[in-house]
């Protein structure tokens, strides 16, 4: 399945709201638009890796923080409690397992519990 980068982040203006774009060997390819500051959480079973697509934010951690710029990546270990701030709109792409939530041992109004699929660009 061919999947278009900037077709899929064009096909959605909202911010915090994970889109799977693709899946294989049990992990999901989700698109995302960040702004702002997301809730601090972590994930109990899971690895995160975010890879930035267009843009740039800053992965907090308790006790540092790393900014990231587009093409640059870092992987977040399950059971690190994290949070992404972004001062301006920033594209990224997630590889997580597929039953990851996005706000991992937290529930908010930002957690999507059930993400949209994009459709394949053929």
């Amino acid at each position: 399945m061919k999947v278009n980068l900037a077709r899929g982040f064009a096909s959605f203006h909202d911010h915090w709201s994970p889109r799977i774009a693709a899946e294989l060997n049990g992990q999901a390819v989700k698109l995302v638009k960040f702004r702002g500051a997301f809730d601090w959480h972590h994930h109990d079973a899971e690895d995160e890796l975010f890879l930035v697509h267009k843009g740039s934010f800053v992965m907090e951690f308790r006790d540092r923080s790393i900014e990231l710029r587009a093409g640059e990546m870092l992987v977040v270990p399950r059971g690190v409690e994290h949070r992404p701030v972004a001062a301006d709109e920033v594209e990224v792409i997630l590889f997580e397992p597929a039953s990851t939530l996005n706000t991992g041992n937290v529930t908010s109004e930002r957690t999507v519990a059930n993400p949209e699929r994009l459709r394949p660009t053929e």
